[in-house]
């Protein structure tokens, strides 16, 4: 056997054009679907379909919705097959795993308190999926020969408007420059000519409905979200997370204090089927103990923010964060179950905040220095 030959044969992944966008529809339709299902079931009073000896559960909704996204781009070219794809993918696996706990316990227990966090963990490593694949993106003239074939999507869908072509001129120039294969500078450079070909028909460059939605939000966030404004949201919202994160450990010391304080609290966690052992009752002190530091550090960042040491409460603030929606809502989630998703989406709404104030005004000006025109 010719190794060489067959080393050759090998196809080396190249990551698709617009793949952050698809997996980033996969990511909210994926926590839609589990938050949705919760809520539904919840508000109907965990409803069952089928009777006798039949139960048609929502998971076999999630694995059908899975087949048909996995069936799209296996049958069609369309680009609107990976966007379908990619939202019946994220619904179908939120329906899935929402029943990941009748699949761990030998008594199918929905409700098993560990169901929550592996559903959160999972939903974390697409997260860092997600993210390294929008920081990963290769410049070779393979990869853009890749992504220009790919592009030429839109002139066999008469859709390629000026935009457009530019950027497939863009890419053809870079490969018909860079390419070592003389077939690939070739083909970019006959593919160069039809892009440039003046008789080509174009369409108006008409923004989409996301892209209409984006440009309000621009024009909104220039005309409203000042600097005072902005740090007035993060510096309350910090706050009001950071009292409500650190009120557990001053119940918790409060107790320890008090035996009979302490021994109501046992009782009530006991009650209420939080606390079943003694290790369960090591993983909820350290469960409120991580959120008494997470609280330190939100109201820490949020009192430097307020004080002009931005830098510093930026920092604090973010980490803080960082480390309540990685490590501290395992636990929370294991104890709260996904009542919790409230309060996870709102530390997720800051962390945005946080990273928007840090590019908008931080990144750009002296620390200390009001930026007047924001004002």
């Amino acid at each position: 056997m010719d190794v060489n030959r067959y080393y050759g044969r090998i196809r080396r992944p190249v990551q698709r054009e617009g793949a952050e966008r698809y997996l980033l529809v996969t990511l909210i339709s994926f926590a839609a679907s589990v938050a949705a299902t919760r809520l539904f079931l919840e508000l109907t009073g965990y409803p069952q379909l089928g009777g006798g000896e039949l139960h048609i559960a929502h998971v076999l909704w999630g694995g059908l919705l899975l087949f048909v996204a996995a069936l799209l781009p296996l049958i069609f070219a369309n680009r609107w097959a990976y966007l379908l794809g990619a939202l019946g993918a994220g619904l179908g696996v939120g329906l899935f795993i929402d029943e990941v706990g009748k699949f761990i316990t030998q008594t199918n227990d929905y409700f098993y308190p560990a169901a929550a966090p592996l559903v959160y963990a999972f939903f974390l490593l697409t997260v860092l999926v997600y993210l390294q694949v929008r920081r990963s993106h290769a410049h070779t003239p393979r990869a853009e020969l890749y992504r220009a074939l790919d592009g030429m999507q839109e002139v066999l869908d008469r859709d390629l408007d000026t935009e457009e072509r530019q950027a497939l001129e863009a890419r053809l120039r870079f490969i018909a420059e860079h390419a070592k294969h003389p077939s690939f500078s070739r083909l970019s450079r006959e593919l160069l000519d039809f892009i440039c070909d003046d008789e080509l028909a174009l369409v108006p460059d008409v923004p989409s409905f996301w892209e209409r939605i984006l440009t309000w939000l621009q024009k909104f966030e220039v005309q409203w979200i000042t600097l005072r404004r902005l740090r007035g949201m993060l510096v309350g919202g910090l706050v009001g997370l950071g009292v409500v994160q650190f009120l557990g450990v001053i119940r918790l010391i409060w107790a320890v204090r008090d035996p009979l304080s302490m021994e109501r609290m046992l009782t009530d966690l006991v009650s209420m089927g939080k606390v079943t052992s003694a290790s369960a009752m090591a993983w909820f002190i350290g469960r409120i103990s991580l959120e008494g530091i997470v609280g330190l550090f939100l109201l820490g960042g949020a009192l430097f923010l307020a004080v002009g040491k931005e830098r510093l409460g930026e920092r604090l603030a973010y980490y803080g964060l960082l480390v309540s929606l990685t490590v501290t809502n395992l636990l929370v989630f294991y104890f709260e179950q996904f009542s919790t998703i409230i309060t996870a989406s709102i530390q997720f709404l800051l962390l945005l905040g946080l990273i928007r104030y840090r590019r908008r005004y931080i990144g750009v000006r002296p620390i200390g220095k009001t930026d007047i025109a924001a004002e």
